[in-house]
């Protein structure tokens, strides 16, 4: 055997040389920390493969048993029938090593028969048992309690886990929360004993009892800037007190309160396991279940036993098992709850891909909290169920029993005849990043869309990179470049060969764009939908599809340690988009709306003068910003056309005076530093900062990056070839003589969003001067500009480089820390980052709900939406929020509910069923952005209109043929009653 006590040792790596790329959206790293996990069941290498993702120093496995067709039942997913025969952890060495470079794996050895002993663990700082007899356990947590050695245990049994920690008496938290420390701005601070602080009316302070804080930026008591931290004492949601403070200056105005993290020690109250099994502390992962750990501390204990006694764990569906193991258990606890218990025993040789990833991303973080120090630990023992997701008619014993299928594991829980009807789904999964490749793995654990109707349809335009590889667990280095759902759908065919053929690749988007691919016929063929996206815009579009097809839909998504799951129903739940998404950071969304307003929306107006008769004279008929939007075709097509990338540069150079000099002075010409309110306060106080306008500096890395990014960006509009060297922006920027700036006045400035400002007016000579500046249309026959589509993925595009330049800039005018790249990516593109636990506990809690979806026929109370945060951990389920209920008249409706029309019905048609049938007048109809009738309609087109067909009068009014792949029209209406009250409606789908 290796010499174990040089094993850690032997397994350093020159941290120096790790690639940051590769940890782009990682949290943290564990920099000192060899892990040793014993036992390579599908539980095992779940927490491995979690762990290495995470980058500790080193992983270490034991487990010399050979591999069986069991261990590829037990949802293993390391491992190949190849290495039947092969020693379990020599097997799965090389496919954990291929996770993470930076993360040395090793094998511990051993022969088959020889358990783990204290000898073998000594080199290591994290040990970790899983499936281990309760024996076992107390024989190495003896020794890891006594020696100061992080300890956890764990087991999976059917829809069953169990999870023991115990990091010594006491253990130092760096940071208990994960949460970004706190900041606010403050008003007034009392000189006095106390010290009492008072923050803005509109902005708790969030603080609790013991926190810690720290002040800059006040005025007066400025003994307070950068301060030692100074204990909380709260007293109301805006005020705290700090301590005495009656040595200091006066306080006059200013000042922000600064949340310092503090270590914390955690007491373990001295508990092993063995005195623990006496007197546990539970933690509670689902409230509406409050007695059952309780019950299954007996449960697990008596099941040990009975394998100790019977050389095997309790046949499934057996009832005798059952009651032997009972017997047992009530030994332990005569309270246990005997149908706990009995399920317990049913299942106690199941093993399901979703709890071993629930509960293998739970204790995947905790270890890494051993490692770390940071987040707070399980206090002390997890047990977790989902016994709802048995199917609601439970399965015979005979049903269960193994018929030497890789599925083995999961018929001892669901039965033959589920296993089939899992075999048989069909679903769209729409992403294949963390939460895809997460998904895909777990079910192709699963057996889904195995059998001969199933098919596993996945869609992703993404391709891999390097920052992908530590959280997309499918992916390797030599896949970088390639399509991320092609590679993921061969890597888990590779797992479970019988997916070959069952899982249809596209790369397109979801969207409006994409309707003809993603249509009628193929939403028919679906028997649900699974959500891995990460962002707002696409889940709620995706919502919107199956809310249309009446489609289950499975919604998750992470955050760091924070993860949900939302069940959506047809006629039973509410939907993904019921729920309001928050707000983010305030100047990476000013920089993306510039970003638009720079690279977009003029690129638009530009080619819609050039390729749309008459676009001006109806753009000036409607618009209300008839002048703003000539001098932008203007400028983008006549006096600002860049013919050479050097002119690119020389735009961008103007545009950085224009935003982030001239326009501040303007602001403080118009509102100086010392300007007084109506009351004779000063404006700028409290969170309105005073801004300062920069003066350019080709030297300082903020500004030219913002050179760099936007000149790229229109050179691209021009289809002119960019440039990345600085000298060549430097060279560039420096040489150009920028016009003087005179601020003007009597210009009014849009204080509160409320307020209206006056646009410039001019006289209609003035404007029609503008129009002669432009080219006929005819003139550019063929020339077109090329608007950016937002991406932020590419990270050679400039887009993130322009968000993040701009943002800082805007943030560097009113003296606000600016944001390093990946947190921009994150505000920019809405981008829900991730990390391997809470990814694959998350999917695992997803899959629980499919179990449930594939069964049908549920009750509302049988679903569970479920929110974690692994840092404190928490768990929460709650049951989904049921759809609202809406009336007309006699008529109660949900959003599931829809008006339906066959046959392409005329207008008039339409119109004389919403009198006969509900007594209810029509007063506009309208589709997509085409007004196609209303009460005001002149007689004459309402005469033409009204006999029309519902397709030709779409096509009609929006000069547009419809697609051939459109078989319905969603069709919105204004309507009113007979006492002429508006009424709401279901939306109303018109078929052509």
């Amino acid at each position: 055997m290796a010499d174990t006590a040089n094993l850690a040792a032997k397994m350093d790596i020159d941290e120096a040389e790790i690639d940051e790329g590769l940890y782009s959206r990682q949290l943290y790293k564990m920099a000192a920390s060899n892990v040793l996990i014993v036992g390579l069941n599908g539980l095992g290498a779940e927490i491995a493969k979690n762990v290495c993702l995470a980058g500790v120093k080193s992983v270490t496995l034991y487990d010399p048993e050979p591999v069986t067709l069991q261990d590829l039942n037990g949802h293993q997913y390391l491992l190949r029938e190849e290495d039947i025969g092969k020693p379990r952890a020599a097997a799965t060495l090389p496919r954990l090593s291929e996770l993470n470079a930076y993360v040395p794996v090793r094998n511990l050895g051993g022969r088959s028969g020889q358990e783990i002993s204290v000898e073998m663990v000594r080199p290591f700082q994290v040990v970790i048992l899983c499936g281990a007899s309760y024996e076992k356990q107390l024989e190495i947590n003896d020794w890891t309690h006594a020696n100061g050695v992080h300890f956890i245990s764990a087991e999976v049994r059917g829809l069953f886990g169990s999870v023991f920690n115990d990091f010594g008496p006491k253990f130092t938290c760096v940071d208990t929360t994960g949460e970004q420390a706190l900041t606010g701005m403050i008003v007034s601070v009392d000189k006095d004993k106390e010290g009492l602080v008072t923050c803005l009316d509109e902005t708790r302070h969030g603080l609790e009892d013991g926190d810690f804080v720290t002040f800059t930026e006040v005025q007066g008591m400025e003994e307070l800037n950068g301060c030692k931290p100074r204990k909380v004492s709260v007293k109301g949601p805006y005020t705290f007190t700090i301590g005495d403070t009656s040595g200091f200056g006066d306080y006059t105005r200013g000042g922000i309160f600064h949340q310092v993290k503090m270590p914390k020690i955690i007491e373990f109250a001295s508990k092993s396991l063995r005195e623990s099994l006496k007197s546990p502390e539970f933690f509670i992962t689902d409230f509406a279940k409050f007695d059952r750990p309780a019950t299954l501390h007996a449960g697990f204990q008596a099941l040990s036993q009975f394998r100790k006694q019977n050389q095997r764990l309790p046949r499934a569906r057996n009832p005798e098992d059952a009651a032997a193991l009972v017997s047992l258990a009530k030994n332990i606890d005569t309270d246990a709850d005997e149908k706990v218990l009995t399920e317990l025993a049913y299942q106690a040789t199941g093993d399901l891909s979703p709890i071993v990833a629930v509960i293998g991303g739970f204790v995947a973080q905790e270890a890494l909290k051993a490692c770390s120090a940071k987040f707070h630990p399980m206090v002390q023992h997890m047990y977790f169920d989902s016994l709802e997701s048995l199917p609601s008619t439970l399965p015979t014993e005979d049903d269960c029993k193994p018929i030497g299928s890789r599925y083995d594991g999961q018929i001892a829980v669901f039965g033959k005849k589920f296993q089939e009807r899992i075999a048989g789904h069909r679903q769209f999964l729409v992403g294949a990043g963390a939460i895809g490749c997460e998904m895909l793995k777990n079910w192709s654990m699963m057996g889904l869309a195995t059998g001969p109707d199933g098919k596993i349809h996945v869609t992703d335009l993404d391709t891999i990179e390097k920052s992908n590889l530590n959280r997309q667990f499918l992916f390797r280095p030599k896949d970088l470049g390639k399509f991320k759902s092609e590679v993921a759908a061969a890597a888990v065919s590779e797992m479970n060969p019988a997916l070959e053929g069952h899982i249809l690749c596209k790369q397109e988007p979801v969207g409006q764009s994409t309707e003809n691919v993603f249509d009628d016929d193929f939403f028919d063929a679906l028997d649900g939908v699974t959500n891995a996206l990460d962002n707002v815009a696409a889940r709620q579009y995706m919502d919107q599809r199956c809310i249309l097809y009446q489609k289950p839909l499975l919604e998750s998504g992470t955050m760091g340690t924070k993860g949900n799951v939302q069940v959506v129903i047809p006629h039973l739940t509410e939907s993904y988009s019921s729920s309001q998404d928050p707000p983010r950071n305030r100047h990476s969304r000013w920089a993306r709306q510039e970003f638009d307003a720079m690279f977009v929306k003029p690129i638009e107006s530009v080619n819609q003068y050039l390729s749309e008769p008459n676009y001006l004279e109806n753009s000036l008929k409607y618009s209300g910003q008839q002048r703003e939007l000539v001098e932008q075709i203007v400028s983008y097509l006549v006096s600002n056309r860049p013919l050479t990338f050097e002119e690119c540069i020389v735009w961008a150079r103007l545009q950085f005076e224009e935003k982030f000099n001239n326009a501040i002075r303007q602001l403080l010409h118009s509102l100086p530093k010392d300007h007084l309110t109506s009351t004779g306060q000063p404006f700028w106080s409290g969170p309105k900062r005073a801004p300062d306008p920069l003066a350019f500096n080709s030297s300082d890395p903020a500004h030219l990056a913002f050179i760099i990014a936007a000149a790229n960006l229109h050179a691209y509009n021009y289809g002119l070839r960019g440039e990345t060297d600085p000298n060549a922006f430097k060279k560039v920027a420096d040489s150009i003589i920028v016009p003087e700036f005179t601020p003007k006045s009597g210009v009014k400035i849009q204080i509160n969003e409320n307020d209206t400002v006056e646009r410039a007016t001019s006289d209609s000579d003035d404007l029609n001067d503008l129009v002669k500046k432009l080219p006929p249309p005819s003139s550019l026959a063929g020339f077109r500009l090329t608007p950016v589509e937002f991406e932020k993925d590419d990270d050679t595009n400039h887009h993130i480089d322009f968000i993040t330049a701009a943002s800082n800039l805007r943030a560097l005018n009113y003296k606000i820390p600016v944001a390093d790249r990946h947190t921009t990516k994150q505000i920019a593109g809405k981008i829900i980052p991730a990390i391997a636990t809470t990814t694959a506990l998350v999917v695992g809690l997803v899959c629980l709900e499919l179990y449930k979806i594939i069964d049908g026929n549920r009750k509302l109370e049988e679903y569970k939406n479920g929110f974690v945060n692994l840092a404190l951990p928490f768990f929460g389920f709650s049951e989904p929020i049921a759809a609202s209920k809406n009336k007309f008249g006699n008529t109660e409706w949900t959003l599931w509910d829809r008006i339906e029309f066959n046959n392409d019905p005329t207008l008039k048609e339409f119109i004389q069923w919403f009198r006969s049938t509900h007594s209810l007048d029509v007063t506009m109809v309208s589709q997509g952005v085409s007004m196609l009738w209303s009460s005001f309609t002149d007689r004459k087109k309402s005469a033409e209109r009204l006999p029309m067909k519902f397709s030709k009068l779409v096509e009609h009014v929006s000069k547009r043929p419809i697609p051939p792949h459109t078989k319905h029209l969603l069709v919105e209406v204004m309507l009113m009653d007979e006492e002429g009250e508006d009424v709401e409606v279901p939306f109303i789908l018109v078929r052509i």
